[in-house]
C-alpha cells in the first residue's frame, strides 16, 4: 500500500491499496489504469470504476473530470508498468528474471527449470499458474498484464524466492506487458507459424520472439535451439551471451544420443569435454531439447550438472504427456498440444509405443489463429488413427463454424474422425470406444481449469472429466457382468 503523491507529483495522500485494469475488479482504495485492450478502451468504464471504489484514476484523455484524483500520462499503456514497478518496489530488478519463449515446450522448459533451481528459490509464472514452495495460484493469462505480473513478482519475494521464471509469449510483447522488463537469462525452444491472427504476418511473430532476446541484459545469457529453422534470426536479436543447444558438436551442450522407452528416456549428452548419462522420466524427442534448456539456464546461474541431474529424476509437467493412471486395457493421455507442430511431434511420440490405435480429441480455440485450424486438423487425421472434434474456448465464435474449418481441407481424403460439439461428450466417447491397447489422447487445454463459452467462464479440467468418463465406463461394464 503506498499513498498517491508516492507514485505521482501530486498534492493527495489518499491510499492505493492495488493497482487495477479491469473495472469489474475494482475494491475500494484501488487506483484504475484506463489502458487501451484488444477490444476496449477503459476510459469508457471510469464511471464503473468510481462506484466500485476507486481511489485515484490514471488517465490519458484530455479533461476528464471525476470526483476522486486524476493523472493524465501520455499513454496509458506505456505508463502501466512504470508504476506497477514503482507500486510493488522493482520486484523484477531484486529478482534474477529467466524468460523462456518459442511456439512449443515454453511450460515444461520453465517447469524444468523450477526443478533444477528449486521451489524454494524459484518461482514460476506460465500456463499452469503461479507457483513457489510457499503456494500454487492461477493466473489469468499465461503472460499476466503489468497489474497482476509486478503484484506476483512481489510474492514471490516475499516468499523468499530469488529466480522467477516466466513464460514469455509473443502475444504478451505484442500487447506491451512486458515493455521494460529486463532478463538475466532468456531461453528460445522453437519457432513455427502460430498466433497470425494478432500478428499477421509471421515475421512480426518472429520479431516479438525476438524482442525477449533484445531485453535481456548485455552481461546476461540468451540460450538457443542451434538445430531450429530460425535460429540465425534469433541469434541476431542476442543482447546477451549467446549459449546453445543441439545435435552437433558446436553446440555448448549436445546431445549425444537418446533412446525413448515407453516409461522413460536415457539421455547422453556432452558438456566442456564431458560425457553425461542420465535417465529422464519425460518422453519425447522434445523433451530431450527441453531438458537441454533448463539444464543450460542452470549452468548460466552457477549450477553444475552433477548437481542438477538428480533434481531431473522427479520432474513432472503437469497437463504434459500426461499418462492417467485408469487400470483399464486401453490408455488416457492428457496433452497441451494445440500447434500444428506439436500435434505432429506427441503423435510421432505415441506411435513409438506400444498400442493399437491412437484416438485424438481435439479442438481449436476461439478468437484465434483461425489459419492454423486446417492445418491442425489435417495433422490430426493424417497422423492419428481416428479424431473427434469438438469445441476448445470457442469464446464468442460459433463452436460448429470452427470445426467446420478444422477439417476443410481434409475432410474430402479422410473419414477416420467424427464430430461432438460438446467438450464432456467428446471425451466420454473416446473412452467410449477405446479398445484394448488403444491410446486415447485429449489434446489443447492439459491441466487447465477452466473453458471460455460466449459471455461467460465455467469450471472444466480434462483430467477429471477423462477420469470420470472411465469410472462411468467401468460401472457399466461391472453391470453387464454375468452373476455367477
Amino acid at each position: 500500500m503506498k499513498k498517491l503523491n508516492e507514485l505521482y507529483n501530486i498534492d493527495s495522500d489518499v491510499e492505493i491499496k492495488d493497482i487495477k485494469i479491469n473495472s469489474k475488479e475494482v475494491e475500494p482504495g484501488d487506483i484504475f489504469v484506463c489502458t487501451m485492450g484488444v477490444k476496449a478502451d477503459r476510459h469508457d468504464f471510469i464511471e464503473d470504476a468510481v462506484n466500485h471504489g476507486a481511489s485515484a484514476l490514471v488517465v490519458s484523455r484530455k479533461g476528464i473530470k471525476a470526483s476522486i484524483p486524476v493523472i493524465e500520462v501520455e499513454d496509458t499503456n506505456e505508463e502501466l508498468p512504470k508504476l506497477c514497478a514503482k507500486f510493488y518496489d522493482n520486484p523484477e530488478k531484486q529478482l534474477t528474471m529467466i524468460g523462456v519463449t518459442g511456439t512449443d515446450g515454453k511450460t515444461s522448459v520453465a517447469t524444468i527449470i523450477q526443478y533444477l533451481l528449486g521451489f524454494d528459490r524459484c518461482g514460476y509464472i506460465g500456463t499452469n499458474g503461479r507457483r513457489c514452495s510457499s503456494f500454487q495460484k492461477d493466473t489469468n493469462n499465461t503472460t499476466p498484464d503489468a497489474d497482476k505480473l509486478y503484484g506476483y513478482l512481489r510474492e514471490f519475494i516475499d516468499a523468499g524466492c530469488k529466480y522467477t521464471v516466466m513464460e514469455s509469449s509473443s502475444e504478451a510483447f505484442f500487447r506491451g506487458r512486458l515493455k521494460g522488463m529486463e532478463y538475466t537469462v532468456s531461453v528460445m525452444t522453437n519457432i513455427t507459424k502460430e498466433h497470425l491472427n494478432i500478428h499477421k504476418t509471421f515475421e512480426n511473430y518472429i520479431d516479438c520472439k525476438c524482442q525477449l532476446f533484445r531485453q535481456t541484459k548485455k552481461d546476461g545469457f540468451c540460450i538457443l535451439n542451434r538445430d531450429d529453422e530460425f535460429f540465425e534470426t534469433v541469434k541476431k536479436a542476442c543482447n546477451g551471451h549467446v549459449l546453445t543447444y543441439g545435435s552437433s558438436n558446436e553446440n555448448d551442450l549436445q546431445i549425444v544420443s537418446y533412446n525413448i522407452l515407453p516409461h522413460k528416456t536415457e539421455i547422453k549428452l556432452k558438456y566442456q569435454d564431458k560425457i553425461y548419462e542420465f535417465v529422464s522420466p519425460l518422453l519425447g524427442k522434445f523433451n530431450v531439447y527441453n531438458l537441454c534448456a533448463g539444464l543450460l539456464v542452470g549452468l548460466c546461474l552457477s549450477q553444475t550438472i552433477d548437481e542438477m541431474l538428480p533434481r531431473l529424476q522427479d520432474i513432472k509437467v503437469s497437463g504434459r504427456l500426461e499418462l492417467l493412471k485408469t487400470d483399464t486395457p486401453y490408455k488416457v493421455m492428457i496433452d497441451y498440444a494445440h500447434t500444428p507442430n506439436g500435434i505432429k511431434q506427441l503423435l510421432d511420440f505415441v506411435h513409438t509405443l506400444n498400442i493399437n490405435r491412437s484416438i485424438v480429441v481435439i479442438g481449436s480455440a476461439g478468437e484465434r489463429d483461425y489459419l492454423k485450424r486446417p492445418i491442425m486438423g489435417q495433422t490430426v487425421l493424417d497422423n492419428a488413427n481416428y479424431a473427434i472434434f469438438t469445441y476448445e474456448d470457442p469464446r464468442s465464435e460459433d463452436p460448429k463454424d470452427i470445426i467446420d474449418m478444422m477439417i476443410s481441407k481434409a475432410k474430402d481424403t479422410h473419414s477416420n474422425y467424427e464430430i461432438v460439439v460438446d467438450r464432456h461428450e467428446a471425451i466420454k466417447r473416446a473412452i467410449d470406444i477405446a479398445q484394448d491397447n488403444d491410446m486415447v489422447l485429449i489434446l489443447g487445454k492439459g491441466n487447465e481449469t477452466y473453458e471460455k463459452l460466449k459471455d461467460k467462464v465455467i469450471y472444466f479440467n480434462d483430467i477429471e472429466e477423462a477420469y470420470k468418463a472411465v469410472l462411468e465406463r467401468k460401472e457399466r461394464e461391472q453391470k453387464q457382468l454375468p452373476t455367477s
